[in-house]
């Protein structure tokens, strides 16, 4: 029976949570206990003890409080909390003094799950510039981590940066279209890349809900931060409910901006998604002016990056969609040696 046991999974199933992803860890565990549960009639504890300690001079360590060898253990971060003054370094050096914590502690295999990955959008040299998310790859690679799961990277070059360890890339789109056919009409749809390097998930957002395409093409002006020079429109837009999806929404200026371009060429209406809705800096204030003028009807964000039960309430023009139940799928494939391809598409 143990030899059987060891060729069916990767060993106990256990998830490490780090400070800032505990709330998204908790929901995962609930997911996961049902699946569990679905396969095999019981549905054991998943979720480790361990505690993130904080030195007065800023340092983090990660103490696990129980035994974890031979496991198959899954490390949760969400580097970017908006519920927390820790800033994304922060997270980040908390994350990777988790999965060394793990590494010393002998398990079988370990995942660091961010579902942001962090400095995605340092991925080329422009100029005398780092390529700075290669330097986080290395980082997970060298405390121990030899899968990462995460969402809707920001430049795809990043699975490129991995010498040794595996990459899960998860997309939000499909269960973002499931609650769109749910809440958006269905007539005259026309789908809206923001730009021309967020076309590919645009256009496979045309293709599931069966409806036209559209680019709207941007300059930026690299010697600002999230700043563009102009932006305009190929393809049609008249009289259609547009729908712009997005992999993040940091500062709100460009996507108001490609709202303002779409109403200009005639759309009766203007939903915006995203798979991570981080609103850095007055985002927030920024889309409460936008909702209130009219410049779109709903932004659709998930909880990939973790806002509670309030934030919803507070800003009507808000609606989040979960994706703990993907990313539990995902590691319980991973954990059984099942296949992900279909969950990752």
């Amino acid at each position: 029976m143990e030899g059987l046991f060891q060729l069916n999974n990767r060993g106990r199933l256990s998830i490490i949570s780090c400070d800032s992803g505990r709330a998204f860890a908790t929901g995962l565990a609930g997911e996961l206990s049902g699946i569990i549960l679905e396969a095999d009639g019981e549905a054991p504890a998943v979720i480790r003890d361990s505690e993130e300690v904080q030195f007065a001079n800023g340092e983090t360590k990660t103490v696990i409080r129980e035994s974890i060898r031979g496991d198959d253990v899954y490390v949760v971060q969400c580097v970017d909390d908006p519920l927390s003054s820790r800033s994304v370094n922060d997270n980040l050096m908390a994350l990777l003094t988790a999965v060394n914590a793990v590494y010393q502690s002998d398990p079988d295999c370990i995942t660091a799950v961010i579902p942001q990955f962090p400095y995605a959008r340092q991925d080329c040299k422009r100029a005398r510039e780092p390529i700075t998310a290669r330097v986080v790859a290395a980082a997970l690679e060298d405390v121990g981590a030899g899968r990462i799961i995460t969402l809707d990277i920001h430049a795809p070059a990043i699975e490129g940066f991995f010498r040794r360890a595996v990459l899960e890339n998860l997309h939000a789109s499909n269960d973002i279209i499931a609650f769109l056919r749910r809440t958006v009409p269905s007539e005259r749809l026309c789908v809206v890349a923001p730009d021309t390097g967020r076309a590919q998930m645009a256009r496979h957002y045309s293709r599931v809900l069966n409806c036209d395409f559209a680019v709207a093409d941007k300059a930026r002006d690299y010697s600002s931060t999230s700043t563009i020079e102009s932006m305009r429109l190929v393809g049609d837009v008249a009289g259609r409910q547009v729908i712009i999806p997005d992999d993040m929404v940091a500062t709100g200026q460009t996507l108001l901006n490609c709202c303002r371009l779409v109403l200009d060429k005639g759309a009766s209406d203007v939903y915006v998604v995203c798979s991570h809705p981080f609103f850095n800096g007055d985002a927030v204030e920024k889309l409460d002016r936008g909702f209130q003028d009219g410049l779109f009807r709903m932004l659709v964000g998930t909880n990939a990056v973790w806002r509670g039960p309030d934030f919803a309430h507070e800003h009507p023009w808000y609606r989040e969609v979960s994706l703990t139940g993907l990313f539990a799928r995902v590691i319980f494939n991973i954990n059984r040696r099942r296949s992900v391809a279909k969950l990752l598409s």
